[in-house]
């Protein structure tokens, strides 16, 4: 299972990494969740350099993409160099995004009459491309989801890890990471989130 994280100059670190942690739990069923950029480097909102592990068109290939935030989400929903990058194709890939993500999956017509989830600050953005915006912190249908708030983003990873290896596979990564005497609840709140969203 080959999956992107699509993480932009100014990304948000919470939203990338805790993603890309949580589905490398599956590394040994063969998932390899991968940090894929527009360059080769990009910096984080606070300062911290990446080296992409992936260029932004292996997302065109990968089995699940995933968008995360950051502080220049507005300025690349708009730069059409970078956009124009992405041939994406939910009929055969799981698509979500995290907070002002939200924004760019938008503005490449894969939100087209569906409504999402983002975090406060991207709301009016989010808002302003046409989507209606919910308040809650998960939302999906068929193959597409977004998550609203950095701390949702075990939500999003979760919901991939349910829909393509099942709720056990799902429970276990989740246990794993989970805050110590805090690991049943945290798993059954996370499922509780998702499970809405997943097939009976």
């Amino acid at each position: 299972m080959q999956i992107a994280v699509l993480t932009f100059e100014g990304f948000n670190e919470l939203d990338s990494f805790v993603v890309a942690g949580l589905l490398n739990r599956l590394r040994g069923q063969g998932w390899q969740a991968q940090i894929t950029c527009p360059d080769a480097q990009v910096v984080s909102m606070n300062g911290v350099q990446v080296q992409a592990q992936q260029p932004l068109e292996f997302a065109n290939q990968a089995d699940v993409v995933l968008f995360g935030s950051g502080i220049r989400t507005r300025a690349i929903a708009e730069d059409p160099a970078i956009l124009e990058r992405l041939r994406l194709d939910p009929q055969r890939q799981l698509i979500g995004a995290q907070c002002s993500g939200a924004l760019l999956m938008a503005k490449l017509g894969l939100l087209d009459g569906l409504p999402a989830c983002t975090d406060l600050t991207s709301k009016p953005w989010v808002a302003e491309a046409g989507v209606q915006v919910l308040d809650q912190p998960f939302h999906a249908r068929g193959n597409l989801a977004t998550a609203g708030g950095c701390l949702s983003s075990p939500y999003l990873a979760a919901w991939v890890i349910a829909k393509l290896a099942g709720e056990a596979a799902c429970a276990e990564a989740l246990h794993y990471v989970a805050p110590v005497g805090e690991k049943q609840p945290f798993v059954e709140r996370a499922l509780g989130v998702i499970r809405p969203y997943l097939p009976d």
